[in-house]
């Protein structure tokens, strides 16, 4: 078993913090700190733990934010020096999201310093949403910055949707200001800084996709490998609902001529094993033609209506009276993100997000005494 979450924030850990902050403050009661922050921590999950350090530190640092940056600023890692660092910076995220906003810019600036020694993306977060125009100002010249992980915080924090941290409605709602950020680094040296930019992208895809598809059109001409790459990671959704301009971004052009066929190898299928079947397809027009092949399933909700989900297939280039045949074993097994209910199922095979065929199958469910 892997170990839970929340044991990456733990009583030692809190005796180092302690170790660490005291090092650079004289006044700062580490005892006091240690006996807070270790209270009843056992018991909590990883974010109470965190909001617990971070209470702690409410109690125990100057009630100036100005002089209680300072320590903690003073407390990262230095010149060989040990400091806080890892996990112990979450809770000083948080401390900082919550004591930092009356002090705007002193606040990002303590949070560009954390960030190379733990992501400070979940810290920044409120200042954005407190003063979008302000934060986005400040975070958007940190795109030259010589640190990669500073070049990644400008891109990963300002993420409308990032997983796990507070949602920015604002850019949610109008992802523009985030684009300038977006292309200033889509070409960084760094995989790691791309690969962020192209979460981002992927994000306000979600709730834009004709505007990332756009974007995406107007960066992919004459782009090197490594920006291809983060264009197409960027408009994975895009391609995977059948986005028509997305797909024409990478070639996927409306099919022409094209005859597919599918076959189901067996029309019943028993809960907890797969359904077999084969598509076949032709190119019967006079040109060559990218296809990037998918497959739905549309699932019985509990009130008898079809739910799809699309699924990967292949990507072919098929040259004039050219044929491909694909087999495929879709697995109706239990999982944790669906319930299955029995009845009649479809599944449809896509051609560049193109509903070209489609056949109905039954799920049986075992009875009771089968299991």
């Amino acid at each position: 078993m892997p170990e839970p979450l929340k044991n990456l924030l733990h009583e030692t850990l809190v005796g180092d913090m302690a170790d660490r902050i005291a090092g650079n403050a004289q006044i700062f009661d580490k005892n006091r700190f240690v006996t807070l922050a270790t209270e009843g921590l056992s018991a909590l999950e990883l974010m109470e733990r965190s909001a617990l350090i971070r209470d702690a530190l409410f109690a125990t640092l100057p009630g100036d934010f100005r002089e209680a940056a300072a320590i903690l600023k003073a407390s990262l890692p230095a010149a060989g020096r040990p400091g806080l660092s890892g996990w112990m910076l979450l809770p000083v995220n948080q401390f900082i999201a919550a004591r930092g906003l009356d002090h705007f810019d002193l606040g990002l600036d303590l949070l560009k310093a954390l960030t190379p020694h733990f992501t400070a993306e979940f810290g920044i977060r409120p200042f954005i949403h407190r003063d979008q125009q302000r934060a986005l100002a400040i975070v958007s010249g940190w795109v030259d910055d010589p640190d990669q992980h500073v070049r990644r915080l400008a891109s990963e924090g300002t993420r409308p949707r990032l997983p796990w941290a507070m949602r920015l409605p604002q850019l949610v709602k109008d992802p523009a200001p985030i684009l300038p950020i977006l292309t200033a680094l889509m070409d960084d040296p760094e995989d790691y800084v791309r690969r962020s930019v192209a979460n981002s992208l992927n994000d306000v895809a979600k709730d834009h996709p004709d505007l990332v598809a756009a974007f995406i059109a107007g960066h992919i001409d004459g782009a090197s490998s490594e920006r291809r790459w983060l264009l197409k990671h960027a408009s994975r959704t895009l391609l995977k609902n059948g986005h028509a301009q997305a797909l024409a971004n990478f070639g996927f052009a409306a099919s022409d001529s094209l005859e597919c066929e599918l076959r189901l190898v067996n029309g019943e299928v028993m809960f907890g094993e797969g359904l077999d079947f084969e598509i076949r397809v032709t190119n019967a027009g006079e040109r060559a033609q990218s296809l990037m092949i998918d497959y739905a399933v549309h699932h019985v909700k509990s009130d008898g209506s079809l739910s799809p989900k699309v699924f990967k297939c292949k990507a072919i280039m098929l040259a004039p009276g050219q044929s491909h045949t694909i087999g495929r074993r879709h697995a109706m097994r239990p999982i944790t993100t669906r319930r299955y209910y029995p009845g009649e199922h479809r599944i449809a095979i896509l051609v560049n997000g193109a509903e070209t065929a489609s056949q109905s199958f039954v799920l049986v469910m075992p009875s009771p005494d089968q299991g």
